[in-house]
């Protein structure tokens, strides 16, 4: 049997990413995937994309991987782009869309958002018809191949598993940015990669403390902008957005 780790959502944050991999070096599982957003919201987005680049085998894009390469008016994204080298933009820059294995007779695919766009937004309460739309094959996961029967993805920083008869639809969670508990989060995908025969095959979510005092004091020793809305989100795992 294989086992595979999924993470998402760094957003810079590097004490949450440190304490991930060390879980899943505890863990001695075969690999990593990582599903997107690296950057923004905290810190050390150059650090975090140089341990990604060590750390995983796939990453596809996020959000945040995609408008942060590009021109902005807005001062705190500004501060962001400044964290980058030239090289870590040509790198996000270059992420493809998604990405897809075979494991115990599963096809599973694997993208930021939704298959539609890393900024289309699918919520885990979202009806029914707009969750099942995660399953559909598009330009940009490309239509020549089959409808996948496990599709996984981040961006909502809110880990779930569903399951709609034949297909299961995960969530892996955000590592340095839960939105669901202040605690870091990633999968565990486990069965036989490659193999097209059915077989067993399970996913695990886990949850990683780690320092948070650590992560805000590194922000602000950064003076990073919009500090107090990332402390929020960081100890309570409340959105900004909400009030």
């Amino acid at each position: 049997m294989n086992r595979i780790a999924v993470i998402s959502d760094v957003h810079g944050n590097m004490p949450a990413l440190e304490a991930v991999l060390e879980d899943v070096h505890q863990r001695k599982l075969d690999r990593i995937l990582c599903l997107g957003d690296l950057v923004g919201k905290g810190p050390q987005s150059h650090d975090a994309i140089a341990k990604i680049k060590l750390h995983c085998e796939i990453t596809v894009k996020g959000n945040w991987d995609d408008f942060i390469t590009k021109e902005t008016e807005f001062e705190t994204l500004k501060w962001h782009q400044q964290q980058l080298t030239d090289e870590d933009m040509n790198y996000l820059t270059a992420l493809p869309f998604s990405a897809e294995l075979m494991m115990s007779g599963k096809l599973i695919r694997l993208f930021h958002a939704s298959p539609f766009s890393v900024y289309t937004r699918i919520q885990p309460w979202d009806s029914l018809e707009r969750r099942l739309s995660m399953f559909e094959s598009t330009e940009m996961t490309g239509t020549e191949t089959k409808t996948p029967d496990i599709a996984a993805y981040g961006d909502v920083h809110q880990a779930f598993i569903h399951q709609y008869k034949d297909k299961m639809l995960f969530n892996c969670g955000s590592v340095g940015n839960p939105l669901d508990m202040p605690q870091a989060s990633y999968a565990i995908m486990e069965g036989i990669e490659g193999d097209e025969e059915t077989a067993p095959f399970s996913i695990q979510l886990v949850r990683v403390p780690y320092d948070i005092e650590r992560s805000i004091r590194i922000a602000r020793e950064m003076e990073m902008p919009d500090l107090e809305p990332y402390i929020q989100e960081l100890t309570t795992a409340k959105y900004r957005g909400l009030s």
